[in-house]
């Protein structure tokens, strides 16, 4: 798909985890093996951006492209939009994806699974979720949920996003934050003010629905884990060993 690129920002300020995108999972950082998985999918050329000069270093040593970004974004989002506005000022990509440099072991397949979506030209933003098979995520805060309308196998049309407890007869859905977007689309959620329900529940993509964008959402099998805390990276460790 060579009208495609991943971006993978990247931040080494982390409260819980300092020095997040360099931690060690093998001899390796962490942002790297996240490049890797992203460059398994295919989809064209994959970059970190990043406001760190020592990732962006560990990334060129490795093989990979880094590009620096200003250091005071409010989000991934747009971070991944000034990097695109640098390595593409001639606007050839036409999607773009947010992959969160956090998910060392996010499957290439599911990445690709959300830029599939983006074959309906009524879709603006496509995402993921999974099945929440362990019961004590239905009411934990921290899980925000996806709902939505079955539109065809495996796939939903967005309603909404929420950290609230998952009520009701099920399935209900783990929301992955990993984002592919219309190259348009990202261009006009970064330009929007932030609306009363993204502030109130703290999740930016409901500004987008709010603006009446469509976001779609790809149902695959299983959560990545994302690397927030020590306890996780040594999960991350333990998952990719060997």
């Amino acid at each position: 798909m060579p009208n495609a690129t991943i971006l993978i920002p990247a931040r080494l300020a982390s409260t819980r985890l300092p020095g997040k995108p360099l931690a060690d999972i093998h001899g390796v950082p962490m942002i790297v093996h996240v490049l890797r998985r992203a460059l398994a999918a295919h989809l064209g050329e994959a970059v970190v951006a990043t406001d760190s000069e020592a990732v962006a270093v560990a990334v060129e040593k490795a093989g990979g492209r880094a590009i620096m970004t200003r250091s005071d974004h409010v989000s991934g989002s747009d971070r991944i939009y000034e990097a695109l506005e640098a390595i593409d000022p001639e606007h050839r990509l036409c999607i773009v994806v947010n992959v969160q440099g956090d998910l060392p072991t996010v499957d290439p397949a599911d990445i690709r699974a959300a830029v599939k979506l983006l074959d309906d030209p009524a879709v603006d933003i496509a995402t993921l979720a999974a099945v929440i098979a362990d019961p004590a995520e239905l009411t934990n805060p921290n899980v925000v949920k996806a709902h939505g309308t079955p539109v065809a196998p495996g796939r939903l049309n967005a309603t909404t996003f929420t950290r609230a407890d998952a009520q009701g007869p099920g399935p209900h859905y783990h929301h992955i934050g990993l984002y592919a977007y219309r190259r348009a689309a990202l261009e006009r959620f970064v330009k929007l003010p932030p609306s009363a329900n993204e502030q109130r529940a703290r999740l930016e993509q409901l500004r987008a629905l709010d603006a009446g964008m469509r976001i779609d959402v790809a149902l695959v099998k299983s959560v990545p884990l994302g690397v927030d805390t020590p306890e996780d990276l040594e999960k991350a460790r333990k998952m990719l060993a060997g």
